[in-house]
């Protein structure tokens, strides 16, 4: 077996730990209790015309989808309440109903955008349990497929992810408002 190259030039940043350029957030109207350094609020207080600059998948009103800008795998989701919130037990019960929801929402959209075997999906709660964003909850909704570990996490510490975030974002969004329209529902539930 030869050697083969893997081209993901996409990835740089990551590798390199690039800093992002600092940006404006006065232009944001944070929820009540938001933290403005939190990339997930910021995504809530952003203008629905930034959803694609900040990988924003869906926007209900209780609950933002959000790709994760570093990926376990293809298609990797965050899905949050929206609010500011640590633990399960400041939820209400309107945003427990919504985020489960949209957990089986986004399962049925990406098996038909991009046809995974199976998913995993979890919370981490707290930073000891691996929580990266610990002041606000979100579960990981990650697709698999059959044979998609290799040796690549082991011997070369990196994961490979074979499409861009924006390429992903274009054909979720696009099955997700298909999807919606079907059911007679709005695409875009909360403007902020």
């Amino acid at each position: 077996m030869g050697y083969s190259e893997i081209w993901a030039p996409w990835r740089l940043a990551y590798v390199q730990s690039e800093k992002k350029e600092e940006e404006n957030l006065s232009a944001l109207s944070f929820l009540d209790g938001a933290d403005p350094t939190c990339f997930i609020c910021q995504a809530a207080a952003d203008v629905v015309e930034n959803d694609a600059k900040r990988h924003v998948v869906y926007r209900g009103e209780r609950v933002l989808v959000l790709l994760n800008r570093f990926p376990y795998n293809n298609g990797h989701l965050l899905v949050t309440p929206r609010r500011h919130v640590a633990r399960l037990d400041q939820l209400t019960p309107d945003e427990h109903l919504e985020l489960m929801e949209t957990l089986s929402r986004m399962v049925r959209i990406l098996e038909e955008t991009i046809h995974p075997h199976g998913f995993n999906a979890g919370l981490n709660l707290g930073s000891v349990a691996g929580a990266g964003l610990p002041g606000h909850l979100h579960w990981h909704l990650v697709p698999r497929w059959n044979g998609d570990t290799n040796f690549m996490p082991v011997l070369g510490c990196v994961n490979v992810i074979p499409q861009s975030l924006d390429a992903l974002w274009e054909l979720l969004r696009k099955t997700l408002e298909a999807s919606l329209e079907r059911e007679n529902r709005p695409f875009c539930e909360g403007k902020r």
